[in-house]
C-alpha cells in the first residue's frame, strides 16, 4: 500500500546537503564505499583521505559511518564527525580559523553526547595559542575515555594557508600518542587529495591511504529512479538513461553549478563533437531547475530569462528550463508539460513541467 498526503510526506531527489532517507530518495551511502576496507583501516589505525567532486555523497557518507561506529555492539570505537568550512572565511587569520574550527569540534561532540571539550577548549586555545591547541584538546579528549577516538574532518581542503598548514601539522604531531593519547584514526575529507591542497606531502606524511568515493553507477541510478517511481507512479523513460549514457560513454561531462560570471547555472552539459575537426570541439547544454513558487508564467518568464543568459554566456547550443511542481495533490497530469520558449536571434529554451 503506497502512502500519501497526511500519512506521509513525498520523499524528494536531494543535491543540497546530505541525504535523509525519511526525506529524500537515496542509495544507502555506506554500500557505495568499500566499508570492510574503511573498518580495517580503522582498526590498523591509519589516518587516510576520502576525497571525491561535490554533491556526490561524501558527507552522506560520513554521517553514516559516525552513526555506524558509535551504534557498534561491541562499543569499540567512539566516532566524531566535524565540518571545518566555517573556518574559510578567515582565510590566513590562524587564531581566529583555529577558535572557529576547535569551537565547532567542541560543539559536535556535545551533540554527540560527549561534552569534555566544551568547557575545556577555550583555556586550551589561550594557554597554547593557535599553532598548538587543536593537539592539545584531541590529546586530552583521546586521554578521557579508554575507547579509540575516530575524528572525522569534513570540507578539510576549504582551508587555505597557514590554516590548512595548522590543521596538518598539528594532527601529524600527535600521530605517535595514538591510540591513548590521541585519535586512533582521522579521516580527511574534501574534493582533492591532500598531495593537491599543500605544496609537497610533508605537512600530513602520515597518511595511509587516499580512498576515492566512487561515482554513481547505472544501477544506482536506475534504483533511485525507481524508489520515485515506487512512491508517484511517475516513470523515466529509457530513452533519459541513454541520453546521459552517451554523454559519459563520450568523454562528456555534466557539472552542477558550473560558475558563469556572478551567476551559477544548475547543471551544464559538455558534450564532445567528434565529428568536427576543430580542437576540443563541444556542444553545451544549460540546465537550470526552478521550484514553483510564484505563479507558473511569472516562474517561467523569469527562468527562461535567465536561462537566456547563461546560454549567451558560454555558447550554449541550446537551453532548458525545468520548473518543479511540489504542490501536494496535484495530479501529475497537470505538472507535466513541455513547451518551446523563443527569444529573437537566442537558441530556443524548452520548459519542461514536472
Amino acid at each position: 500500500m503506497r502512502l500519501t498526503g497526511a500519512a506521509r510526506a513525498m520523499r524528494t531527489f536531494n543535491t543540497e546537503g546530505p541525504v535523509v532517507p525519511e526525506r529524500h530518495y537515496c542509495i544507502p551511502p555506506l554500500q557505495r564505499v568499500n566499508l570492510e576496507e574503511v573498518i580495517q583501516l580503522l582498526r590498523d589505525m591509519r589516518y587516510f583521505v576520502l576525497h571525491a567532486p561535490r554533491q556526490t555523497g561524501k558527507t552522506s557518507a560520513l554521517l553514516a559511518l559516525r552513526d555506524l561506529l558509535n551504534s557498534r555492539p561491541e562499543r569499540d570505537f567512539r566516532c566524531v564527525y566535524v565540518n571545518v568550512e566555517a573556518a574559510q572565511a578567515l582565510r590566513e587569520d590562524l587564531p581566529a580559523a583555529m577558535q572557529t574550527i576547535i569551537g565547532e569540534l567542541s560543539d559536535r561532540a556535545l551533540l554527540a553526547g560527549d561534552g569534555f571539550l566544551d568547557p575545556v577548549w577555550p583555556e586550551l586555545l589561550a594557554r597554547f595559542g593557535a599553532g598548538q591547541a587543536l593537539s592539545a584538546a584531541l590529546t586530552r579528549w583521546a586521554m578521557a575515555d579508554p575507547r579509540p577516538l575516530v575524528l572525522l574532518i569534513d570540507e578539510i581542503d576549504s582551508l587555505i594557508g597557514d590554516t590548512l598548514i595548522s590543521v596538518l601539522r598539528q594532527l601529524r604531531a600527535g600521530y605517535d600518542r595514538r591510540p591513548s593519547g590521541f585519535p586512533q584514526s582521522v579521516v580527511l575529507c574534501g574534493v582533492r587529495d591532500v598531495r593537491d591542497m599543500v605544496t609537497g606531502g610533508s605537512a600530513f606524511n602520515v597518511k595511509a591511504e587516499s580512498l576515492r568515493l566512487g561515482d554513481f553507477t547505472e544501477a544506482q541510478v536506475r534504483a533511485l529512479l525507481s524508489q520515485h517511481t515506487e512512491e508517484t507512479g511517475q516513470a523515466f523513460t529509457p530513452q533519459a538513461q541513454a541520453f546521459l549514457q552517451r554523454i559519459v560513454n563520450s568523454g562528456g561531462r555534466i557539472e552542477r553549478e558550473y560558475g558563469l560570471g556572478r551567476g551559477r547555472t544548475d547543471l551544464l552539459i559538455i558534450w564532445p563533437q567528434q565529428e568536427r575537426r576543430e580542437p576540443h570541439a563541444a556542444a553545451r547544454f544549460v540546465i537550470e531547475c526552478k521550484v514553483l513558487r510564484a505563479s507558473l508564467e511569472r516562474t517561467i518568464r523569469e527562468g527562461v530569462a535567465q536561462t537566456l543568459r547563461y546560454v549567451d554566456r558560454c555558447a550554449a547550443r541550446s537551453g532548458h528550463l525545468v520548473v518543479f511542481d511540489r504542490t501536494e495533490g496535484k495530479p501529475w497530469e497537470e505538472k507535466i508539460f513541455r513547451r518551446v520558449e523563443r527569444t529573437g536571434e537566442h537558441p530556443p529554451i524548452t520548459v519542461w513541467g514536472m
